[in-house]
């Protein structure tokens, strides 16, 4: 299969990794707003050629896959609509849906049921091409989100590819993906990222951190992921993400109270309860 990559990083080489392990791939074009990421692809192996543009990648290929991101998605979306084949496939990997459906279905035209959007439920906290990973969705979820007007063909096709990858695929409705990856990925991000802030701009703060052990190390390691990347997600999907926002907020608040006042019972029911779900919560995953 002929497959254009728009943006090369870590999620979208691990996928060409995983693919090109499964015999999937005869060739691979790139395209990157940084001709770096290109040239490290092509050095590992995972790309035979980059692109000066979009149009230019996605030009003679079967799959397009977008995993720029979810700010940059519609300009990209403007720019393959001319040059998609009338045959190709089309998927995005982006953490919020419904925004991406919207720009998708606002650029591309009579190309949209070609669509498929879709989301990997894995990474890592390092940005880069350099850190893709073949073995990276293996036994992890991708969720897609096919709409109306989604091409019976292409949702096939896509479902197929990401399956061969060793994930397990399912559907799920846009609006709901949005509500639920604001909860269990975006707030926790948000968190990371203003605690490790908070801290490390306070005047002792890296005397604060260098004393920093394996419960901050665990907290905060998503803190190291992409800025850009995060900044456009909490912006695409900020109505979902500020009602669970909110909702934490009042919890801290009632958490501040205990503390001021030296309130353990209610410092030790919020943990009871916390403790007792996280366990739930693991038992249940390593089940799965």
């Amino acid at each position: 299969m002929r497959i254009a990559l728009i943006g090369v990083g870590m999620i979208g080489g691990s996928l060409l990794g995983a693919w090109r392990q499964a015999g999937l791939v005869t060739r691979a074009t790139g395209y990157d707003i940084d001709p770096r990421a290109v040239a490290a692809a092509r050095a590992l192996g995972l790309l035979d050629a980059g692109a000066a543009s979009v149009a230019e990648a996605a030009a003679d290929a079967q799959f397009v896959l977008v995993a720029t991101p979810v700010g940059a998605m519609r300009r990209v979306f403007a720019q393959l609509a001319p040059a998609l084949a009338p045959d190709a496939w089309l998927a995005d990997v982006g953490s919020t849906k419904g925004d991406v459906i919207a720009d998708a279905r606002a650029e591309l035209g009579a190309a949209f049921p070609c669509f498929v959007p879709a989301h990997p439920i894995a990474g890592k906290e390092l940005p880069g091409v350099e850190h893709a990973d073949a073995g990276l969705f293996a036994g992890k979820r991708v969720v897609l989100t096919p709409t109306a007007e989604t091409s019976a063909d292409a949702l096939a096709a896509v479902e197929d590819l990401f399956a061969r990858t060793g994930a397990q695929v399912e559907r799920m409705d846009a609006v709901e993906h949005d509500r639920i990856f604001a909860a269990v990925s975006h707030l926790p991000h948000l968190l990371s990222f203003a605690l490790v802030a908070a801290i490390g701009s306070q005047p002792a703060g890296q005397r604060k951190l260098g004393y920093g052990g394996a419960g901050f190390r665990d907290f905060t390691r998503i803190a190291a992921s992409s800025p850009a990347m995060w900044r456009d997600i909490c912006v695409a999907n900020r109505s979902a993400l500020a009602k669970e926002l909110r909702a934490y907020r009042t919890l801290l608040d009632r958490l501040q109270r205990a503390v001021d006042e030296g309130d353990a019972a209610t410092l030790q029911q919020t943990f009871e309860l916390a403790a007792r779900l996280r366990r739930q919560w693991a038992n249940a995953a390593d089940a799965q």
